[in-house]
């Protein structure tokens, strides 16, 4: 585990899956990512790269052969190496090798840098396409935060406030984690979304196309919260486990297949494409008080 601290923040993060596992403000005394309590779900702030969400039958075609990858695809589950750590930053890395090209069939290289400045965590992704074609890949954030944050308050304590009022639909997940073809009505003109654990027994809600770039957790009955920025980031997915004490809000360049999806990672919605040689850089921030 590596840490980075400052006289407000201390921040760890696990190599494997360059996971943040902690977010600690010494002001308020608070953690502020979820204990990964495996009853639930075990993981803390996951790294999604190659893919975001769930492909067709976990496949997909490119260049006329066929690939699988598992939900999320596989930077999660790696070991990263370490290359430049300082009192307030932390730059991790993973580069392509015979396993990831078995599923995977381009060479990249793929860092997660996270900074600390003052009550603010940055987590920048930093993709570079090293080999001689055009690259197809997604890349996404899975930070879950404690909600409650402090004792005295309950999960329905709690609401989203957007920074733009929006008007926007939920894209619902089917039971095999696919985007279904019809949006439902969600957020009517407003910037506010009141918590429940139960928003979440269908899934995640998937917002495609807000208008907003800042979203905070907050309470009317605690001072306690946090600020979330993914601009940049042109889908933001919102979940939690049934019945669990967290909340992941989650910034995507890139979607889950569509149950219609060709399987084709050309025509993936949210795709990115990225030139060899080049570089794709994307940052979420929370800031917490």
């Amino acid at each position: 585990m590596y840490t980075i601290e400052n006289d407000t923040l201390r921040v760890q993060v696990n190599p494997t899956g360059a996971e943040l596992s902690s977010l600690f403000n010494k002001s308020t005394e608070l953690e502020y990512i979820w204990s990964g309590d495996p009853s639930y779900w075990g993981k803390k702030s996951p790294v999604l790269f190659p893919i975001v969400g769930t492909l067709k039958d976990n496949r997909y075609f490119i260049n006329g052969k066929t690939y699988s990858l598992n939900r999320h695809g596989f930077a999660r589950e790696k070991m990263f190496t370490i290359i430049h750590q300082s009192p307030s930053s932390l730059h991790l890395e993973l580069i392509s090798d015979e396993d990831t090209l078995q599923v995977f069939p381009f060479h990249f290289n793929f860092s997660v840098i996270y900074s600390i400045s003052s009550d603010s965590l940055s987590v920048n992704y930093h993709v570079k396409n090293t080999g001689k074609e055009m690259m197809y890949f997604s890349v996404g954030g899975h930070p879950a935060f404690r909600l409650p944050l402090t004792d005295q308050l309950v999960y329905d304590d709690y609401y989203l406030s957007f920074n733009k009022s929006e008007l926007a639909d939920r894209w619902p997940i089917s039971k095999e984690g696919l985007i279904e073809s019809t949006s439902v009505a969600f957020l009517d003109n407003t910037n506010h979304l009141k918590l429940s654990k139960s928003l979440f027994y269908k899934d995640a809600i998937v917002l495609k196309g807000l208008d907003s770039d800042v979203v905070q957790i907050k309470s009317d009955l605690n001072p306690r919260g946090l600020s979330f920025t993914f601009k940049g980031f042109p889908f933001l997915g919102i979940w939690a486990a049934k019945e669990a004490d967290f909340i992941c809000i989650e910034p995507w360049c890139g979607i889950a297949d569509s149950i219609d999806s060709t399987q084709l990672l050309t025509e993936k919605e949210g795709i990115v494409n990225l030139n060899a040689g080049e570089v794709f850089e994307r940052t979420w921030m929370v800031t917490t008080w």
